[in-house]
């Protein structure tokens, strides 16, 4: 006997029928718009770690004599993305709460263009920084509308495989993408690396006016009305899960590179090679996890941590042999994105009638979660305890993020529901 509600895994936002049936080739190119939206994110938020020093070298003082201080300052303008990315994730989507998901996918793209412009453009590091959080912003409201519309083009029963085509954008640029625009960089400069960012929305943006379908707002939605969602202890349970179960990847990827040339003495012209096959992990993992949030996504989600579990302890057991880090860090990066879409469609269900609110929000959480790793891997390096310290320190994370989903996953079997419906008005 099946314990939790048979109800839909995305309640309320796909109730609404849908208003035109595609064409097998419509389809395909909404999709592809969607994820290649992604995928200029995926560059634009990624590529920067790449072009730290050239960027340091331009705009911060005091370069030549100390370097290393002057990147680290730099690194601030990573920190100012995220920092818009969580502050723009429920603030534009509850502000946008009535827009049609089509014209609201459009004008987030016209911010994104805008918003990496001028970061090319920006002539001191005081106005780059600020042109950062301003192009951090509309990231996760785009990935919140963009998995909202493709999972309702791809229909009942295929919702997960929508939103898995929907992240798919982000683990590619991690394959080609981020290689790509870091080369640019270093051959022709920083500034021409965001314009190459900028080209890409400005292409999305084209794509999006001329081949998404039209979805009309609703007008009865109401900011106030949406931010309700944040009443629900099932929807902050689920950020947790996302911010420590996240962060287990990031503790480990943010000192890949470094742990590569100084631990398993790769050469830097190796480090790209080992960024993509994570990349292309990352891409198999979200393929498969959109088919499993399709057909069990409770079980996708606990199979998922724990398979993430097995897969640090073997990149931290074997890391130190070049095989060995290949072949763990392809492993993580799959584990770790077989339970991006599941736990994507639990927050929106979480969130009840407000699912663009919990669907950004994921994406706030993840950069949390991003902040977390990346802060505790750094502390066990800096404290002694070498550059494999941080795979052990995700494992723990790992485990949190578990014991969360399986204390969600018990709520929800005692009440038998994920969010009660609110009361009529």
């Amino acid at each position: 006997m099946n314990p939790y509600p048979k109800s839909p895994c995305i309640p309320g936002a796909f109730d609404i029928a849908v208003t035109t049936q595609l064409s097998p080739r419509r389809t395909f190119i909404a999709l592809f718009v969607l994820a290649l939206g992604g995928f200029g994110i995926g560059c634009t938020e990624f590529a920067s770690m790449g072009l730290l020093p050239q960027i340091a070298q331009e705009l911060v003082p005091g370069f030549a004599q100390h370097p290393e201080t002057s990147i680290a300052e730099a690194g601030h303008l990573i920190s100012a993305y995220a920092l818009g990315v969580v502050v723009g994730a429920p603030t534009l989507a509850a502000l946008t709460a009535r827009a049609s998901h089509t014209k609201l996918t459009i004008w987030l793209l016209v911010f994104f263009v805008l918003g990496t412009v001028a970061s090319a453009a920006t002539p001191d590091f005081g106005s780059t920084l600020v042109a950062r959080f301003v192009a951090g912003l509309p990231h996760g409201a785009y990935f919140g509308v963009a998995s909202l519309m493709a999972a309702r083009i791809m229909g009942p029963g295929k919702q997960g495989q929508g939103i898995a085509l929907a992240l798919s954008g982000l683990t590619v640029a991690n394959i080609i993408g981020v290689p790509a625009v870091t080369f640019i960089g270093h051959a022709l400069g920083w500034r021409a690396a965001y314009l190459v960012v900028a080209g890409i929305f400005l292409l999305t943006l084209i794509g999006a006016i001329l081949f998404l379908p039209r979805y009309p707002g609703d007008p009865s939605r109401h900011p106030a009305k949406e931010l309700r969602a944040f009443r629900s202890g099932q929807l902050w349970l689920m950020i947790a899960v996302a911010c420590i179960g996240f962060g287990g990847f990031f503790a480990m990827y943010s000192y890949l590179s470094e742990m590569a040339t100084r631990l398993t003495g790769l050469g830097a012209a190796q480090v790209p090679w080992l960024l993509a096959v994570v990349g292309v992990g990352m891409t198999i993992g979200n393929v498969v996890g959109g088919r499993l949030s399709d057909r069990a996504p409770r079980a996708a989600m606990v199979v998922g941590f724990a398979s993430f579990m097995v897969s640090l302890a073997l990149f931290a057991l074997t890391a130190s042999h070049p095989v060995g880090l290949f072949a763990a860090a392809g492993l993580v990066g799959a584990t770790s994105s077989i339970l991006t879409p599941a736990i994507q469609s639990r927050l929106i269900a979480a969130s009840g009638e407000a699912a663009l609110i919990g669907a950004a929000t994921n994406h706030a959480a993840f950069n949390v979660g991003n902040a977390i790793g990346a802060a505790l891997g750094g502390t066990v390096i800096a404290a002694g305890y070498g550059y494999l310290a941080p795979s052990w320190v995700g494992l723990v994370l790992a485990a949190g993020g578990l014991i969360l989903l399986l204390i969600s996953l018990g709520w929800e079997r005692r009440t038998g529901t994920l969010v009660p419906r609110p009361a009529a008005a």
